[in-house]
């Protein structure tokens, strides 16, 4: 494409391209206190999973030490660790939820 006031210049054409979010697993951390129907009332309240869901991923996280509730942008990710962490000192258990990258 040439530049219409001085007809010598070649303009180039800048191409932007958005990227996608880097995503972040959130992964509940099981312990000795936290009550099973607790981990899966969290799992059902904020990560919105059905009951089965919520059951078997909570079945997941006693035997295996960890499970993934959720896949989400940073942002997200981060409050709802935050979120879960904050119920569980709410209801007196130690539950933990970390953060790691997709």
């Amino acid at each position: 494409m040439t530049d219409p006031k001085n007809k010598n210049e070649v303009l180039e054409k800048q191409e932007t391209r958005t990227a996608r979010p880097k995503l972040y697993r959130v992964i509940l951390l099981n312990d000795d206190y936290t009550t099973m129907e607790f981990v899966v009332f969290v799992l059902e309240s904020v990560f919105h999973k059905n009951a089965e869901e919520a059951t078997q991923l909570m079945l997941q996280i006693h035997h295996s030490g960890r499970g993934i509730a959720g896949v989400y942008t940073y942002e997200i990710a981060e409050m709802k660790a935050l979120t879960v962490i904050e119920m569980a000192r709410q209801n007196e258990y130690p539950l933990q939820a970390i953060l790691e990258a997709e």
